[in-house]
């Protein structure tokens, strides 16, 4: 009879945990981009980016952002959303894009929690840009982990390292919040323009221009 006996050697058993490890610590903050980008138009006409709304009195939350997110967290059994607590996933994605449709049905699939950020305007390049190192699509992040492009068996060795359930455990009534813009469009209020107008030097008052007479050598006037 033939034993195979397979060798497992501490330079093996190394790598190993290097590669774990690797992975728990890619996972362990969460990033700001996952609430979307705010694109801010000061009352100068200076356009800024923040993760954080500007504090105005009447600005409005985003919709779908942090809150609809909470409340549809609020909706999953108590392991799931411990998981999806510490190592939240964001995939970013835009129309036509056919990896971004297959990187979204395996989340469906196993039932992924998860956050949906569309890029759509230039803003929007930008951002992803800024965020990721490049506009390739679909982009996903699992905590601070970051995975770029789509690769099912890539995709399913970070879920499955996060924690996250091979099967859905989403509870019937769960609803999913919509996707959103990455950049958050931030009018200025009211009160900016006014004073941003108020701020502006005032014109002076146009000088009427004076014709000179036009005289001819008969003497007569016009």
């Amino acid at each position: 009879m033939n034993t195979h006996v397979s060798t497992f050697t501490p330079a093996t058993a190394s790598r190993l945990c290097c590669a774990a490890l690797s992975l728990v610590v890619g996972m362990v903050s969460v990033s700001a981009f996952a609430q979307g980008v705010y694109r801010i138009v000061g009352p100068d006409g200076r356009v800024s980016y923040s993760d954080q709304p500007p504090p105005a009195t009447n600005a409005r939350p985003v919709a779908g952002a942090a809150g609809s997110a909470s409340s549809a967290n609020a909706q999953l059994p108590f392991e799931l959303r411990q998981v999806s607590t510490r190592y939240p996933v964001t995939i970013y994605t835009s129309n036509e894009c056919a990896p971004c449709n297959s990187g979204r049905n395996l989340l469906n699939a196993r039932g992924i929690p998860y956050t949906e950020k569309t890029i759509g305007t230039n803003e929007d390049a930008e951002a992803l840009k800024r965020l990721s190192g490049q506009a390739a699509l679909p982009f996903l992040t699992i905590g601070s982990q970051q995975i770029k492009g789509y690769s099912d068996s890539e995709w399913t060795q970070y879920l499955d390292a996060a924690g996250y359930p091979k099967q859905s455990a989403l509870p019937a009534a769960y609803s999913r919040a919509a996707a959103t813009p990455l950049v958050a469009v931030q009018a200025p209020t009211a009160a900016a323009r006014q004073s941003a107008a108020q701020s502006q030097p005032a014109e002076a008052p146009a000088t009427p221009s004076v014709t000179p007479p036009v005289t001819n050598p008969a003497g007569i006037r016009f």
